[in-house]
């Protein structure tokens, strides 16, 4: 099975730095979704083909030409995660993440797992290039199996912890009146806990790269 890529330079466009190159989809009343540049109708799948390939597009609605390219991906993710062995999102995960709708940290959410997925992604090629050359071509599934883990395990940990925080709404004067130090000490050191972990993990992979090359 042919693995996409994400490139790098792909996520940068999504976050508005390659606008200018942006290809225009409409979406109209019966739900045809038409690619401006190609002058042709497209499906769900031709636009998943397009991000995999690095191709930023911009979906508007025909009528009222609003931009809906938020929840034209959403559809995207919902028609593969819907096909059988190819789901990215646990069950646990996206139920902390509906938690956090309306959440007074939801603001925070959508940074946090863009600035992981751009963690992730620096380093990937260092990952294939060792699942290529490691043990003569076979792949040591286990052990990276473990990084997805372990990977996966502190964005659910950064939900659990959020969440507390908002949902108590704890006033400022408990919070200073738990003593300095202990575990309730406030979300500060807990974040700080969280980014030493996503530190040590990016480290992992980061030698294992290197140990590869040597």
């Amino acid at each position: 099975m042919v693995q996409a890529r994400v490139s790098e330079s792909a996520v940068m466009a999504e976050q508005g730095e390659d606008k200018k190159t942006s290809v225009t989809i409409k979406k109209y009343a019966n739900r045809r979704l038409y690619n401006t540049a190609t002058s042709s109708y497209v499906t769900l799948d031709d636009l998943c083909q397009m991000v995999k390939q690095g191709i930023v597009f911009t979906v508007f609605d025909a009528k009222s030409g609003d931009d809906i390219t938020r929840s034209v991906l959403t559809q995207i993710i919902v028609e593969e995660e819907g096909k059988g062995g190819q789901n990215l999102l646990p069950i646990g995960f996206l139920r902390q993440l509906i938690g956090f709708y309306g959440d007074s940290l939801q603001g925070l959410v959508p940074r946090y797992l863009e600035q992981s997925m751009m963690s992730f992604i620096q380093n990937q090629e260092h990952m294939r290039d060792y699942m290529r050359n490691a043990l003569g071509g076979l792949f040591p599934f286990n052990q990276f199996e473990e990084m997805g883990k372990q990977n996966m395990a502190m964005m659910e940990k950064a939900m659990k912890m959020f969440a507390p925080f908002a949902r108590e709404g704890q006033a400022k004067a408990d919070a200073e009146a738990a003593p300095s130090g202990s575990d309730g000490g406030g979300g500060g050191d807990k974040l700080g806990e969280l980014q030493k972990q996503i530190d040590a993990l990016q480290k992992q992979v980061q030698d294992l790269g290197r140990n590869r090359r040597e």
